[in-house]
């Protein structure tokens, strides 16, 4: 199944990082760049590297001047997310692209590769909140707690893994069919955004 695979591969990113537990270390791909698993590593590894910008930019001592140097990577790095989005979309356009749709398929809610997104997050949530229920300085209290948050995400997961496979079952049967939209994100563009085109 698809989301097994990718779930393994977020994994596999997300152990990575923290044996530095850097966002500033170098980054290496272990996969091919024509590969599927290739977008798959590099999209956890943008969440993961991200998910820890966040933690940095809310201690409230930062200094302002790092947090605004900060801001601007989190910037970039939804960019990346993005695209890479699109580019795992992409793939799977590309691979069904002669299914023979039926005349009575629909269109999902959300597209192959943003519900894949979510599942990224969530092995990140997963990988965190774990962390937690063994904390050596975190009360019984704290651990039990994390420990039911923990049980629902997995179950979470559970069902998010389903309805992936199913979505691209469907794809593939010709039950759904694809329809991509570009995010067209605003902030970034000099054109777009009013204080970038006023300068």
């Amino acid at each position: 199944m698809f989301s097994e695979l990718a779930f393994s591969i977020f994994n596999e990113s997300i152990e990575k990082y923290h044996l530095k537990d850097d966002v500033y270390q170098v980054f290496e791909n272990p996969y091919s760049k024509d590969e599927i698993k290739h977008l798959l590593y590099r999209k956890n590894w943008i969440d993961t590297v991200q998910w820890h910008y966040e933690d940095i930019i809310r201690n409230p001592e930062i200094d302002p001047q790092k947090a605004l140097v900060l801001k601007r990577k989190i910037d970039a790095s939804n960019q990346d997310r993005t695209d890479l989005v699109e580019f795992i979309d992409s793939y799977f356009l590309n691979k069904y692209q002669s299914v023979d749709v039926k005349p009575t398929a629909t269109i999902n809610t959300e597209s192959p590769a943003w519900a894949i997104d979510r599942l990224s997050i969530l092995a990140l949530k997963i990988y965190h909140m774990n962390e937690e229920t063994y904390r050596s300085d975190a009360s019984n209290d704290h651990k039990q707690k994390c420990q039911t948050k923990l049980n629902i995400l997995l179950e979470q997961k559970k069902d998010l893994s389903l309805a992936i496979d199913q979505l691209l079952a469907d794809i593939e049967n010709g039950n759904k069919y694809m329809k991509v939209y570009k995010q067209m994100k605003m902030y970034n563009d000099e054109e777009l955004n009013p204080i970038l085109r006023g300068k």
